[in-house]
């Protein structure tokens, strides 16, 4: 007797637990790792980038070079739940969201800008897909983009777009913007919001004779709360570049013109905005860098490279800005350091509009320019 109570209350404790009524085989389901916003037609029109786990995965019986096809989802709707929810009828098998890098919006999307924050807050609302999403703008068609592979065929994960620090190490220029900082400036003052723009570059890399296309930041869109101002190239922006803390290295010429004397790799920029107050509003901007030699052409002393890299780095940012007043956009963020040191003051003036800058407001640009060494040559290297 003692033997079958042992067994019935075995039995009855079994039927206590839980089971895996709801488990999931991971090799059938469809990764996202990208996902895109279009408007057409009145709808807006959703696509995502799902990668195959064999071109992702790396292993002993891996291929290194290998084409695997990337898939490419679409569907449409009045919002975005509906258009996404589309893309359900069609694909076969459970979609998991938990692995999206990027988010990618065209122009015609963000025409409206509170599709923008409509888009991201049903985004973050859905627990599976993370806070530290990128987000980009673009003049491409979706689907172009989302095909798109690194060298060697390695998978879209190894791109710009959603591993972007694997060359920014090397090159800095645009730095990325994670969406949830990009959403916390939409309804702060003073604070000019920014968007990098992705396209796709044709005709710079080829696998043997094939030609191969890859993707590239080539400028950014600009925002006035909810509203699309704007958008400026790369090369627009070159002054825009010393005014992030964070950059890690970037190139310049000196003297800046068809026969430079040195190529320089700028690293570190310390960026600082004070104001100046007497009757009008005007802004100082100092800029202080570090700098070492990666090229000489003709000799020319470490004071002349400071002082003419200096001047260069003067030059790009009056230019950039200058850029900026074309669209009204504030690009180095001068009206919000008014906002935060005088929020009095500056309420008053945005009383007569929305923008104030004009090309007298900035009044002295200060740059210096260390140079920590020349690397192996201490001159040129005839």
């Amino acid at each position: 007797m003692r033997s079958i109570g042992i067994v019935l209350v075995t039995v009855m404790a079994a039927l206590l637990l839980t089971g895996c009524w709801n488990s999931k085989d991971i090799q059938k389901m469809a990764y996202v790792t990208a996902l895109g916003f279009d408007y057409a037609d009145g709808k807006i029109v959703s696509y995502v980038q799902v990668l195959n786990f064999s071109n992702v995965a790396k292993g002993e019986t891996s291929q290194v070079g290998k084409s695997v096809p990337v898939w490419v989802g679409k569907g449409e709707g009045i919002t975005v739940t509906e258009s996404l929810t589309d893309i359900y009828s069609t694909s076969q098998i459970r979609i998991f969201w938990g692995h999206i890098k990027a988010i990618v919006c065209t122009e015609s999307f963000m025409q409206n800008g509170q599709r923008i924050k409509e888009a991201y807050d049903m985004v973050n609302r859905y627990r599976e897909i993370r806070y530290n999403v990128l987000l980009y703008g673009t003049k491409d068609n979706l689907r172009d983009i989302f095909i798109q592979k690194s060298l060697l065929n390695f998978s879209p994960i190894d791109t710009v777009m959603s591993t972007p620090s694997q060359i920014y190490t090397q090159r800095s220029f645009i730095l990325p913007v994670y969406g949830f900082k990009l959403i916390a400036h939409f309804n702060e003052a003073g604070s000019p919001i920014m968007l990098p723009s992705i396209t796709v570059a044709k005709g710079d890399w080829t696998e043997d004779q094939k030609k191969k296309s890859m993707l590239r930041i080539n400028g950014a869109y600009f925002f006035r709360k909810l509203d699309m101002i704007g958008w400026l190239s790369e090369n627009d922006l070159a002054g825009y570049r010393w005014a992030q803390q964070k950059l890690e290295r970037s190139p310049i010429n000196v003297p800046d013109n068809a026969n430079p004397a040195v190529a320089l790799v700028l690293t570190k920029p310390r960026f600082k905005v004070t104001t100046v107050i007497n009757g009008d509003v005007k802004y100082n901007i100092h800029v202080k860098m570090q700098a070492y030699l990666d090229e000489m052409t003709r000799d020319i002393t470490e004071k002349e490279i400071e002082d003419q890299a200096a001047q260069v780095v003067k030059e790009e940012i009056m230019a950039t800005y200058k850029k900026g007043l074309r669209i009204q956009a504030d690009i180095f963020k001068l009206d919000e350091v008014l906002y935060r040191n005088h929020p009095k003051l500056w309420r008053e003036r945005h009383e007569r509009g929305a923008f104030l800058l004009t090309p007298d407001s900035i009044n002295e640009i200060v740059v210096k320019i260390s140079l920590l060494h020349t690397g192996k040559y201490k001159g040129r290297a005839d």
